[in-house]
């Protein structure tokens, strides 16, 4: 990988009460549901290799492994830290860590591959009208 490849990127982003889980009752307050934690490390690794690609190109998540390590209330703040640590071919592998303001909150790695737009948008199209 060379040393030109962006190596990290930084984000942080507020819990609001619609990213949150509100099934504990109201003996626990709400926090942040973990699928919105792996949708803002999903949106900053994509943002993160963003300039690595082709024009017509974007990438699409295709694997995760996610821990979800502390609560977050809403309210509360979520830095998302992206890595990059392998660009082979087409799929690109980042290391994801987050932290609110207490203490590391999750961590992830995740793997994205690029596409390109217009082929991409063509096979679903495709499915849409065999559905």
């Amino acid at each position: 990988m060379p040393d030109t490849l962006p190596k990290t990127l930084e984000k942080t982003y507020t819990v609001t009460n619609e990213m949150a889980v509100h099934f504990m009752g109201a003996e626990a307050p709400p926090v942040l549901s973990t699928p919105a934690l792996l949708l803002w490390m999903e949106m900053t690794s994509r943002e993160s290799i963003q300039e690595l690609l082709q024009p017509g190109q974007d990438t699409v998540g295709v694997g995760v492994t996610l821990k979800h390590l502390a609560a977050t209330p809403v309210g509360g703040q979520v830095r998302i830290v992206t890595r990059l640590v392998k660009a082979e071919g087409r799929f690109y592998t980042l290391e994801i860590e987050a932290f609110d303001e207490t203490e590391k909150v999750g961590e992830a790695s995740h793997q994205r591959a690029a596409i390109t737009v217009a082929k991409f948008a063509e096979r679903v199209r495709a499915k849409q009208k065999s559905a």
